[in-house]
């Protein structure tokens, strides 16, 4: 879980089409979000140490977790956010593209069910897909909605 002093890096992809910017944003995985929506979607993002460089953390976790490298393009620092269990999240968005039907989620192993003593996989992301800014408002977890104004006013600018 989360905690005070952990962080983590993202890549939010945006395309415009027609006259919308659309957003990819992940459902994430494992048993907690499997019959949830609101509020169970997710950059894609991991974290990092302090060895690390963000920006170059936020690339690995965004290829980690979608199988593919972040399309070329420039990176425009979103900021950073604190989550609601402490973790801060800083991310960066980069104008590209990607089908994703050709996403393959990485994974995580998770004693399941809880005290079995068995161990599952399970993907990080289940489903990624790519919707409108208003879309993706009413589907991330709620700190990370703030990135989505950030990025419709740089763009704006």
């Amino acid at each position: 879980m989360s905690g005070p002093g952990r962080r983590s890096a993202g890549i939010l992809l945006y395309r415009r089409d027609r006259a919308a910017v659309e957003v990819l944003i992940g459902h994430m995985g494992g048993p907690f979000w499997a019959r949830r929506d609101v509020g169970a979607w997710t950059i894609p993002k991991g974290e990092y140490g302090e060895d690390e460089e963000p920006e170059a953390a936020a690339r690995r976790e965004f290829a980690e977790e979608l199988g593919m490298p972040v399309p070329d393009g420039a990176a425009m620092s979103l900021g950073d956010v604190r989550q609601s269990g402490g973790k801060i999240v800083t991310v960066w968005a980069v104008e590209g593209d990607l089908d994703p039907a050709r996403v393959e989620a990485g994974t995580f192993e998770l004693e399941w069910p809880r005290g079995s003593g068995r161990t599952q996989e399970f993907p990080e992301l289940d489903r990624v897909e790519w919707c409108t800014v208003e879309a993706a408002r009413g589907r991330l977890v709620v700190a990370q909605r703030v990135f989505l104004d950030r990025l419709v006013g740089e763009l704006a600018g």
